[in-house]
């Protein structure tokens, strides 16, 4: 059920009446009951995997939990009698049992999220090598699992809880019903974003009464998310089919142009699910984490990326990156490499290994392809790369002071990273890691210019009017970005007068049904993020 079709929208609206009549008391149940028939239109098969990866992370998060339980019971009776070795020792085998509950639940989840999305990709792979040396007449068959609708971002969810819970963060939650409802809670289900336990379930498992201005300011949030992704985002992404569908044809300012278009689609794309996402929560007086902090002004890739899918970013970080660079097989590693290299090589290498490692996982996750692979690692070099050159930026900014501070300045570094960030995204449009690189190098070998205002544009599947609306959506999205400077725009349009406020939303109502992109040769149902 996409956000953009008729039945979700009565789906929620049905769902949000409910919600407010129902006693308090069951307004969680309710949510839960509605989550699941959400999720039931993906399919049966789908409901089995996220009942698998609910059932098996209550269970081992609730093991965690009595071990931890059990100890502290025994510490708080014998800690006057018990020596020091002893506590220790006792508590190293807490300790113990709880990660091996831990791993159970790691290992269960990431298996099945590993079996149905990579599975045809390996073995796609072993039949390439086999048919180097058999000529291609041995061929593995391909299972073709079924890949249920947002299993990496539930499953991310559910083992950042299990990975919580073991680190003491927090209690396990005791109520299944309740942990169910966090781990399949509708609006997030698509794409995310990827929520933590202590900072959803609050607000998620609490009882609320109907508030006028919070569900006023959640239909805003969801509008707004129309808006983007049905004037701007799929009246695109026709021109990104087009010139990622024939990269022989459409060469050099094409591919430039292909770098532009396709970032404000994704982001207008991704950017409206999320709208939509945290609108609808709102609505129910649910807070979900913010995913954006306007991307495109970032001066960096480092920044970008603390801006672009924040949750993402900062699930890698905290359970990959961070684990990884401090874990004691690293320290041993380091080691070695200060005695054999010196310590600047020491300093570099848990980071450099750490980040490399991040950013294959964080390619891995976003698809079953060596397209997202070589992205992932490409990503990581960049960030790598312009760490390496920080003293040498540093060194010019020392000699030109006043040129860092600048709007000229900025705007380059912005725009830097906006095309930087463009010939890496590329290799999503492609998907196809030879022939991205080949596309790319014919910016500098085929380039003509020209065809982006002979009218050749208007030949790539999106007409005159399409441009102008798409165009005219984009340029209102990078207005309120810039107004998002001083704070939230809803807030300051709060203060507005009532009449100015209805007309300004009774103006983007009427451009999401006149405009939004229906029809023949669009498809409004699809978002990008969702064969994540």
């Amino acid at each position: 059920m996409s956000f953009t079709s008729f039945p979700f929208l009565l789906f929620f609206g049905v769902l949000l009446l409910l919600y407010y009549i129902v006693p308090k008391r069951v307004q969680w149940p309710l949510l839960l009951a509605g989550s699941f028939l959400f999720y039931a239109f993906a399919g049966w098969k789908a409901m089995l995997y996220m009942a698998a990866t609910v059932l098996s992370t209550w269970f081992c998060g609730g093991k965690i939990g009595q071990k931890y339980a059990a100890h502290e019971q025994w510490l708080k009776e014998n800690k006057a009698t018990a020596d020091r070795e002893t506590r220790k020792a006792r508590k190293a085998a807490a300790k113990a049992a709880a990660r091996r509950w831990m791993l159970a639940g790691i290992f269960l989840n990431f298996g099945m999220l590993a079996v149905v999305k990579y599975t045809d990709f390996l073995l796609g792979n072993a039949n390439g090598i086999i048919g180097l040396f058999s000529g291609g007449e041995e061929t593995i068959p391909l299972p073709h699992f079924l890949l249920p609708m947002g299993i990496s971002f539930y499953i991310f969810q559910s083992m950042g809880y299990l990975l919580d819970v073991y680190r003491s963060k927090y209690p396990p939650q005791r109520n299944l019903g309740k942990f169910a409802l966090f781990v399949s809670f509708f609006p997030q289900l698509i794409q995310g974003p990827i929520s933590r336990y202590d900072a959803l379930a609050p607000s998620l498992l609490a009882e609320h009464k109907w508030n006028t201005t919070t569900a006023a300011f959640g239909l805003q949030r969801m509008l707004w998310g129309f808006f983007k992704k049905l004037v701007v985002a799929d009246r695109l992404m026709v021109v990104v089919r087009t010139l990622s569908g024939s990269p022989d044809e459409y060469q050099g300012a094409y591919v430039l142009a292909l770098m532009a278009v396709y970032a404000v689609t994704l982001y207008a794309d991704f950017t409206g699910g999320i709208d939509v996402t945290i609108g609808a929560a709102e609505c129910l007086g649910i807070e979900v984490a913010e995913n954006f902090h306007r991307p495109f002004f970032s001066k960096s890739t480092a920044e970008y990326w603390r801006r672009w899918h924040i949750t993402m970013g900062s699930w890698f970080r905290d359970y990959i990156f961070y684990p990884v660079s401090i874990s004691k097989t690293m320290l041993g590693w380091t080691q070695k490499v200060r005695a054999k290299f010196g310590v600047g090589a020491a300093k570099r290498f848990p980071v450099y290994l750490a980040t490399m490692l991040t950013w294959f996982v964080t390619g891995v996750w976003h698809g079953a392809s060596w397209n997202f692979i070589v992205w992932g690692l490409l990503n990581g070099v960049i960030i790598l790369v312009s760490q390496e050159l920080e003293p040498l930026y540093a060194r010019f900014h020392e000699r030109f002071p006043k040129l860092g501070k600048t709007f000229g300045w900025r705007l380059f570094q912005v725009g830097r990273t906006f095309w930087l960030m463009g010939a890496v995204r590329v290799l999503d449009c492609y998907r196809d890691v030879p022939v991205t690189f080949r596309a790319v190098g014919t910016i500098f070998t085929r380039l003509n210019l020209a065809v982006l205002w002979n009218g050749s544009m208007l030949k790539l599947g999106a007409s005159g009017a399409d441009w102008l609306a798409a165009g005219m959506g984009a340029l209102l999205m990078l207005t309120v970005s810039l107004v998002q400077r001083r704070g939230s725009v809803r807030a300051q349009l709060a203060e507005k007068p009532l009449a100015l406020r209805w007309a300004l939303f009774g103006a983007l109502l009427l451009a999401v049904a006149v405009f939004g992109a229906y029809g023949v040769g669009f498809d409004a149902n699809q978002f990008i993020y969702n064969q994540f």
